[in-house]
């Protein structure tokens, strides 16, 4: 049964640890992290190679199970979930971009964004997955498949497909990281637009300050924990300095 909790918050974090493995082996990835996603919030994630940055957006996201600690997406209490249920929020209220794209290759850009609604067992609107690809400038590119667009075009219909379904949180993992410069600066700006054009919360993993630099907060991570935090960056130059400043701690 799906435990539903009142909140205004797109995603909570209540003092999570992760670890993995046991005895003497045991890796603690996260410990006692607490943090809170506003809706219509855009908050990038960055640390040190190793800090917990993508554990905690997979904790976050559904993708992992904690270890101890409570995760709440969209008011929905994730821990007493079955792997079914976890899967139907994740379809339902969940939405990813990758740093690789995770484009089905046999499928036309189109295919590829209406395939998130197709899995939920839901039908796209009349003209729904033209309008999303309209809005991420790709309306002329709809019956192309992955390998005729080229990598900033792909993760723009990677973010086509995470929008689709108007999830509650978009989580996006180094979405820059296998782009340009030109290519990033677009990618960044759609996210940028989601967030203001839509209302959408985007919790962004990266290591670019110049990426972190169109957040709304930037959290630092450090050994599993939350380390520093920075609201309404005054630009890259501030992140890379704290981010320095964290690195020689």
């Amino acid at each position: 049964m799906t435990t539903t909790l009142q909140t205004h918050q797109a995603v909570e974090l209540w003092s999570v640890t992760r670890r993995y493995g046991e005895g003497e082996r045991a890796v603690t990835a996260l410990h006692d992290v607490s943090a809170r996603f506003a809706p219509a919030s855009f908050t990038a994630v960055m640390g040190p190679s190793g800090s917990g940055k993508s554990t905690l957006l997979h904790c976050a996201a559904g993708l992992d199970r904690v270890t101890a600690g409570r995760v709440l997406v969209d008011g929905v209490d994730l821990t007493p979930l079955s792997e079914r249920a976890l899967t139907r929020l994740r379809r339902e209220r969940v939405g990813f971009v990758f740093q690789a794209f995770n484009l089905v290759p046999a499928l036309t850009a189109e295919q590829n964004v209406e395939l998130p609604l197709r899995l939920a067992g839901r039908r796209a609107a009349p003209g729904q997955v033209r309008a999303v690809l309209a809005e991420v400038g790709l309306a002329d590119r709809a019956r192309h498949r992955p390998g005729e667009l080229s990598g900033g075009q792909q993760q723009r219909v990677a973010i086509a497909r995470a929008l689709v379904t108007a999830p509650a949180v978009l989580f996006a993992d180094e979405p820059t990281g296998a782009l340009d410069t030109a290519a990033s600066r677009e990618v960044l700006r759609l996210l940028r637009a989601a967030v203001e054009r839509h209302a959408q919360t985007v919790v962004m993993v990266t290591h670019d300050p110049l990426a972190a630099a169109h957040a709304d907060r930037v959290l630092f991570l450090a050994d599993g924990a939350i380390a520093d935090e920075l609201r309404e960056p005054a630009g890259a130059e501030q992140i890379a300095a704290r981010m320095a400043r964290l690195e020689t701690r």
